[in-house]
C-alpha cells in the first residue's frame, strides 16, 4: 500500500496488519498539555470531546498504551509561586487516575507501563516542561520525583537562571554549575533529562554532564524545517551516540518548512491568533491552547497559513531513522498544545502512523519501537544508571 492509500483511510479502518500491529504494541507519547484542561473542574477525561487531542475515549481508539502528562506554567512566573502551580497540576494528574482507576494507572518505571499494558490499563507518567518551576531548589527537584515525576524538560520558551533556551537570547553559554548540579542530581534519582526547548549549547553542555541518555520529549527535525526548537543532524546523532531518543512532535509549525516561512513572512498572523485565542477565553490557559489550533486552522481556510498535513510527520521519523537508526526515534505529540496537523488531530488517529510506517516498509520490530519501545528502553536505562 502506498502512503498516499493510507493518507486517505481513517484510523478506524487501517489495514488488519496495520490494527493488529498498533494494538499489540506499547505506544507512549511523550509529551501533552492536557494537564492544562484537567485544572478545569468543567472538563472530564473520562468522556470523549470534540476538541483537544486527548480523552481517555479517544486515547483507547488509538491505543495509547502510556502518556507523559506535561507540568506547565511560563517561563515568565518564577519562584514559589512556580513551584506551587507545579504541585497543583501534580495533584491533578494524581486525582484523574484515583477518578478512573479502570482505566488508568499511575506509572514511574519502564516495567510499571508493561504491567498496565498487560491489564489493558493506560499507564500516566509526568513530566515538568521548564526547569524554572523547581526555583533553583535541588530539593523541589527531588520532591517532584517523590511524587511522581519522571523527566524535566530543562527550559521553555525563555531561559531559567541556570540553563538557557532556544528561543531566548544566551545568557549562561549553555549549562550554569547549579545547572551541571541539577544535571547529575536526575542522574541520581533516575530522573530523564529532557532537552526539548534547550539552546544548542545547553544541549551539548548536557551531554558532556549527563552520565545517563538524554531525551528529547517533544522535537522534530531542523533539516526539514529549520525552526529552533528542532534538533539539527549533528544534534540528533548526538543524542543516539549517548543512547537517547528524539520524540518527534506534531506541531505544524515545526513540521513543515512552507509553514514556519509563512509565519515568518506575516508575523501580524501569529499576533491575530494569540489575540484571539485569548478574546475567547478570558483568561484560561487551557482554554488559550486548544483555541489556538482552532485559530490557526481558521488562518489555514482563509490562506493566510498554510495546509500542513500529517504525513509531515512520518517524514520526520523517517528523516531521523536514516539518520540514527530505528532505536533513538519516538512520539511526543504535543496534544492539547499546539497546532496538530491535518488527518491526526488527535489521539484516535495514532494507528494511521503505524500504516504508514508500514507502507514505508518498516520493520514489525522497528515500528514497535518506534511506537514506544525506544522510549521504555531509555526509561530502564536511566532507571540502571541511577541504581549504580
Amino acid at each position: 500500500m502506498t502512503l498516499a492509500a493510507v493518507t486517505n483511510q481513517s484510523s478506524s479502518n487501517v489495514s488488519q496488519q496495520a490494527h493488529d500491529l498498533h494494538f499489540s504494541s506499547i505506544v507512549v507519547d511523550t509529551h501533552d498539555d492536557t494537564t492544562q484542561r484537567l485544572m478545569d473542574p468543567k472538563f472530564d477525561l473520562g468522556v470523549r470531546h470534540d476538541d483537544g487531542g486527548i480523552d481517555i475515549p479517544r486515547m483507547r481508539e488509538g491505543g495509547l498504551s502510556a502518556i507523559f502528562f506535561a507540568m506547565y506554567i511560563p517561563g515568565t512566573i518564577t519562584g514559589p509561586p512556580a513551584v506551587q502551580r507545579a504541585l497543583d497540576q501534580i495533584t491533578a494528574v494524581r486525582a484523574v487516575v484515583a477518578k478512573y482507576p479502570n482505566d488508568l494507572v499511575l506509572c514511574t518505571t519502564a516495567n510499571e507501563i508493561r504491567a498496565a499494558k498487560a491489564q489493558n490499563k493506560i499507564a500516566v507518567l509526568m513530566g515538568v516542561e521548564g526547569g524554572h518551576m523547581i526555583n533553583d531548589s535541588l530539593a523541589n527537584l527531588d520532591k517532584f520525583y517523590v511524587l511522581g515525576v519522571r523527566y524535566m524538560t530543562l527550559t521553555h520558551m525563555v531561559n531559567t537562571d541556570w540553563a538557557d533556551s532556544s528561543t531566548d537570547k544566551p545568557a549562561h553559554n549553555g549549562l550554569t554549575e547549579f545547572g551541571k548540579q541539577a544535571i547529575r542530581e536526575m542522574n541520581r534519582l533516575g530522573m530523564m533529562v529532557d532537552v526539548s526547548h534547550v539552546s544548542d549549547k545547553t544541549f551539548y553542555d548536557v551531554l558532556a554532564v549527563s552520565q545517563a541518555p538524554v531525551i528529547a520529549s517533544h522535537s522534530s527535525c531542523r533539516a526539514l524545517c529549520n525552526a529552533p526548537r528542532n534538533m539539527s543532524d549533528a544534534m540528533i546523532k548526538a543524542l543516539a551516540a549517548k543512547g537517547g531518543v528524539i520524540q518527534i512532535n506534531y506541531h505544524m509549525g515545526f513540521l513543515s518548512q512552507k509553514f514556519q516561512d509563512a509565519q515568518k513572512a506575516n508575523p501580524q498572523v501569529g499576533k491575530e491568533i494569540e489575540a484571539e485565542s485569548k478574546k475567547r477565553c478570558a483568561g484560561s490557559e487551557a482554554c488559550e491552547l486548544i483555541e489556538a489550533d482552532k485559530v490557526t486552522r481558521e488562518m489555514v481556510a482563509r490562506g493566510k497559513l498554510p495546509r500542513v498535513d500529517w504525513t509531515e510527520i512520518i517524514e520526520h521519523i523517517d528523516h531521523a531513522v536514516k539518520l540514527v537508526g530505528a532505536d533513538h526515534v519516538g512520539l511526543g505529540s504535543d496534544f492539547d498544545g499546539a497546532d496538530m496537523p491535518y488527518g491526526l488531530e488527535d489521539a484516535s488517529h495514532l494507528p494511521q502512523i503505524t500504516a504508514a510506517l508500514l507502507a514505508k516498509r518498516y520493520s514489525a520490530g522497528d515500528i514497535r519501537k518506534i511506537l514506544g519501545g525506544n522510549t521504555l528502553r531509555l526509561m530502564q536505562d536511566v532507571e540502571a544508571d541511577a541504581q549504580k
